[in-house]
């Protein structure tokens, strides 16, 4: 647990539709909030965010057609070492002590050709993405999802920034060409033999700045309060859930608490969700 971190026992919502809206003295109202909440939980909703849900479904579904391939189709677009890619059952687990996580994932990132100076230079984890050829509208779908989050976390990042009385484009600038990831992950629902261990995506922390997840309605999204307790992040509809990443907890000398997580699918169905996570 972050030494940021108070205790809390619900992940508070943002309405940020008067940021949005440009309403008098909403900066600093959502700046408040926004500061609370990430020194507290270091998760918050945001609804009012003006991204059209059709986005994220069209992402969700996009996910489930390239998940129904068959393994070997999907083995084709495998995880390279840009970490860009398909990434199977088994292969992700993100603490030592629990078992392999329950989960497949694709993961893409900022589309880089051959000739973006980054590339050439061999810069770590920059360069293009592994879509699948014969899914064009796979490719689209993902990426107009990547661009709709990209804008949303950007637009948060300034009240952050006003939150802990820093220029408002202070983290913002940061971020010019981010390290930013994508991903959509599918959970297979646990069986209710299932070991005590055996997560959908065992505890962590994020990495990066701050990372935005589209959840769809089961639910299993959880994160640990200080008394050792898991609070659920029950979805809501039309919002997003944002956490506090390391490097977030990192520049403000640990203000920000990036909090243990984890996903565990009780729902006896099929879990998808979709994540941009940002890094410089």
């Amino acid at each position: 647990m972050s030494p940021a971190a108070g205790d809390f026992e619900r992940i508070p919502v943002i309405d940020v539709a008067p940021l949005r809206s440009g309403e008098d003295g909403a900066l600093g109202q959502i700046a408040h909030a926004m500061r609370d909440a990430s020194e507290t939980a270091g998760f918050f909703y945001v609804t009012g965010h003006g991204i059209p849900d059709e986005i994220c479904q069209r992402a969700q579904q996009a996910a489930a057609t390239f998940f129904a391939r068959p393994e070997e189709e999907k083995l084709v677009s495998a995880v390279d070492e840009l970490h860009r890619g398909y990434v199977g059952f088994g292969q992700t687990k993100l603490s030592g002590d629990a078992r392999a996580d329950l989960k497949e994932s694709f993961v893409w990132g900022l589309e880089l050709g051959p000739d973006d100076p980054d590339v050439r230079a061999g810069k770590a984890l920059m360069g293009p993405n592994r879509w699948p050829d014969d899914m064009p509208e796979f490719r689209i779908a993902l990426m107009e999802f990547y661009d709709a989050l990209s804008g949303c976390a950007r637009s948060i990042l300034r009240p952050l920034a006003v939150g802990i009385d820093l220029p408002e484009d202070w983290f913002v600038s940061r971020f010019e060409k981010p390290l930013a990831r994508g991903a959509v992950l599918r959970y297979p629902p646990q069986p209710p033999t299932a070991p005590g261990d055996q997560f959908g995506t065992s505890a962590h922390t994020d990495y990066g700045g701050i990372t935005l997840v589209w959840q769809d309605e089961n639910g299993g999204l959880e994160v640990r309060n200080p008394r050792g307790g898991w609070v659920s992040a029950t979805p809501i509809p039309g919002a997003f859930v944002v956490n506090v990443g390391d490097l977030l907890e990192r520049w403000t000398n640990q203000r920000f608490a990036s909090n243990l997580h984890r996903v565990t699918n009780r729902s006896g169905r099929k879990r998808y969700s979709s994540i941009r996570t940002s890094t410089p």
